[in-house]
């Protein structure tokens, strides 16, 4: 039903656009009648209405159009002549369409009782048979004057004057009294359908989002020397100028968003087209349709995503009889998704074929040149797999108008890559493939991680952030082992990898006593990522690279800083690339399960050296405000945080402590998102993550508070979160 809502709004707005042309047109068309442009044009918007109709089932719009198309098609062949009486009797039509379309949009149908649909194609019928313009054509002028006055929702002392009118006519009278009795619900005209859309050029938009770009950049400028200020008029200015800016860029952004369904529309198409070329038979399934990613990110992905289930269709999936032997389905599956995770656009290729075998693909790369065998002996088969991403490689064995040509899949993963995405392929032998796609949702404005390295500063995007870790001294000796050759971190009882930033980018890797880790994801790689500094997370206007950094696959593009020096965005997936990094095993902590009493916590003193627990899921970031950045709404204590107001909770009272006496002049804060909202939770500081098995006994048990376990050798209270933030949710 929600589909056919919006066909019926889309149809409307065009509709109403070019009803408004054809005004024009028909108008022109009177003083130039032997204009063959006009007319045609003319013709093809009738037409279009009349065959949408059909298909919507607006019976009376479509026998309407169908009999002004027959006009239209006599006057285009030269067998009729447009003079006074045609251009008076189209109009007429015009204005009667334009009744039905406002009367469809009031109720979803074309059935409103004052249209009289049958007097106006009585006259156009007359007209295309010959006869003159009887008297009733005359009369036809004022006939749609009530209707088009009924249409927008009409004020209160319009309806009183047009009450002797709607009086003759019963049936038509209790229309617009539900509309006359919303509208002052709050104080505003009631808007319609057209009323509620523009068409705006699609250059303009990028202009837009430019100029938004520029302004953010000028934002953090400010930003920074208002942090720098004690002029407190200033600081508000800037605070205030964050939260604008934030709003405007969001809703741009916005603008230029487009649902995947442009893309799916495409599919049955190209899979039905292609199916038939290749004797298959397959079932196409498609989920994500309302998944939005930007335009420009939209059109770059179009012609991978035909190249991949090009490739599905002919690599993938078998012939008929070869299935059935198999014993599957007759019938080959291809399912395309697409979803939002962890601030990207996920697009999957998945079909039920036969899958890649590795032998197969590394046999051929041996017979093409592309590895030596004892390169191929000596490789992993997802390494092998990924042997289908080179130029010139192909396993087919004749070149048709599908493949063989070893062009293709680099081409895919050039193109991919080039708008900071990554392809990867899973595959089983004999089970069938998936070609996952990540996308950022847009390339111009993204968060990200500030971090320093040898003087110089570097942006890593917020989503391929994982966590933040610090060691130094004992925890730093005891943490850091070597593997095979390479230092690894063992992070919660899971190994993972480190990568030097500075031994990446210089070739030499720094000596110091203390380690700061960026735990970083690209795809299914995890990694430590050691830096020298870390400065803060802000929104990035990313700038492309020049030419000659495009070659070095550790850069992403480039930024312009608060200070007006310029910072390169650092491609997570192209340093894993580059320090030939594989995916490891890594647990996340929120699959551990808690049957066997194993929780990662985020260990925090709450008050007096107090210390509380929370579980690590439900923690979303950890941020420290400056004391007089407090502000208050009500009973609440607030501050302006990204895009928005983040309402403070004070644990420690929360949980019935006493709260640390004495004004500091930064307060910590836990950000905890979920189902939409977020709460600041106040505390004194945070002692650690731990991922430890514990015991959770009754001791201590109050409100806010589950109980107390053993955490680290000392007691700690395991804070009951879903019952302190409840309070807020009730008085909010």
């Amino acid at each position: 039903m929600n589909d056919d809502a919006e066909i019926i709004q889309e149809f409307l707005v065009e509709s109403h656009e070019n009803l408004d042309h054809l005004d024009r047109d028909l108008v022109e068309l009177e003083r130039s009648p032997g204009s063959r442009e006009l007319l045609s044009s003319v013709f093809r918007t009738i037409h279009t209405i009349k065959g949408t109709s059909g298909f919507l089932a607006f019976h009376r719009l479509e026998s309407l159009t169908h009999v002004g198309e027959n006009l239209l098609s006599q006057l285009r062949d030269g067998k009729m002549t447009m003079d006074v009486e045609v251009t008076h009797v189209l109009l007429s039509m015009v204005d009667t369409v334009r009744a039905l379309l406002e009367g469809v949009e009031r109720n979803g149908l074309d059935t409103d009782p004052t249209v009289d649909v049958d007097v106006v194609v009585a006259a156009l019928q007359r007209v295309l048979d010959g006869e003159a313009a009887p008297a009733p054509v005359a009369e036809l002028t004022p006939e749609p004057e009530p209707v088009v006055e009924l249409t927008p929702e009409p004020e209160p002392e319009v309806v009183e004057d047009r009450l002797p009118l709607v009086a003759a006519e019963p049936a038509a009278a209790p229309a617009p009294a539900p509309a006359v009795a919303e509208e002052p619900a709050d104080g505003t005209e009631k808007r319609g359908v057209v009323d509620s859309s523009v068409r705006v050029d699609i250059e303009l938009l990028d202009s837009l989002v430019q100029l938004v770009g520029e302004l953010v950049l000028t934002r953090n400028q400010i930003l920074q020397r208002a942090e720098a200020s004690d002029d407190i008029e200033l600081v508000r200015a800037a605070q205030r100028l964050n939260l604008v800016a934030s709003e405007l860029q969001e809703d741009v952004m916005r603008t230029r968003m487009q649902p995947m369904a442009q893309v799916w529309s495409k599919m049955p198409r190209i899979v039905r087209d292609l199916a038939h070329q290749l004797g298959r038979e397959v079932e196409l399934e498609m989920e994500g349709h309302d998944t939005e990613l930007d335009r420009s990110l939209l059109e770059a992905l179009k012609g991978p995503l035909a190249h991949l289930v090009r490739n599905a269709l002919d690599h993938g999936l078998e012939p008929r009889d070869v299935r059935v032997a198999a014993g599957k389905s007759p019938a080959g599956r291809l399912h395309l998704r697409a979803y939002h995770e962890s601030g990207q656009v996920v697009v999957e290729i998945d079909d039920d074929g036969a899958g890649i075998d590795p032998v197969k693909i590394g046999e051929a790369a041996v017979s093409r040149g592309v590895i030596t065998r004892e390169a191929f002996a000596r490789m992993e088969p997802r390494e092998v797999l990924d042997l289908i991403f080179r130029a010139g490689f192909s396993t087919a064995a004749a070149v048709t108008n599908v493949s063989g040509r070893g062009v293709g899949m680099d081409v895919v993963r050039t193109n991919i890559e080039r708008i900071g995405g990554s392809v990867d392929i899973l595959s089983t032998v004999g089970a069938g493939t998936t070609c996952r796609v990540r996308i950022p949702l847009t390339l111009a404005i993204i968060p990200a991680l500030v971090v320093a390295e040898g003087g110089e500063r570097y942006a890593i995007p917020q989503a391929n952030l994982v966590e933040l870790v610090r060691l130094e001294g004992q925890d730093l000796r005891d943490s850091v082992e070597t593997l095979a050759g390479a230092p690894v971190l063992r992070l919660r009882g899971r190994l993972l990898p480190l990568v030097s930033l500075g031994e990446t980018l210089t070739g030499q890797r720094p000596e110091t006593d203390a380690l700061t880790v960026v735990v970083v994801q690209a795809d299914d790689i995890r990694f430590g990522l050691c830096v020298a500094e870390v400065h803060d997370t802000q929104e990035i206007v990313v700038k492309p690279i020049g030419r000659q950094l495009k070659a070095l696959p550790v850069y992403a593009g480039a930024t312009i800083m608060g200070d007006g020096q310029v910072a390169l965005i650092l491609d997570v997936g192209g340093i894993a690339r580059v320090r030939a990094l594989t995916p490891t095993e890594f647990t996340d902590t929120s699959t551990v399960s808690a049957d066997v009493g194993s929780q990662a916590l985020l260990v925090l003193e709450v008050a007096n050296g107090r210390r509380a627990a929370l579980p690590l899921t439900a923690v979303s970031r950890l941020e420290e405000f400056d004391s007089s950045r407090i502000e208050r709404s009500g009973s609440s204590e607030v501050v302006q945080y990204r895009d928005g107001i983040l309402r403070l909770l004070r644990l420690a009272p929360a949980i019935g402590l006493q709260d640390t006496p004495g004004e500091r002049e930064q307060i910590s804060v836990v950000v905890h998102e979920e189902n939409g909202r977020r709460v600041g939770i106040v505390i004194d500081r945070v002692l650690d993550v731990v991922d430890e098995a514990i015991v959770t006994t009754d001791v201590g048990r109050r409100a806010g508070v589950l109980g107390s376990a053993v955490v680290q050798d000392r007691v700690t209270d395991l804070v009951d979160l879903d019952a302190v933030v409840r309070p807020l949710e009730l008085i909010s």
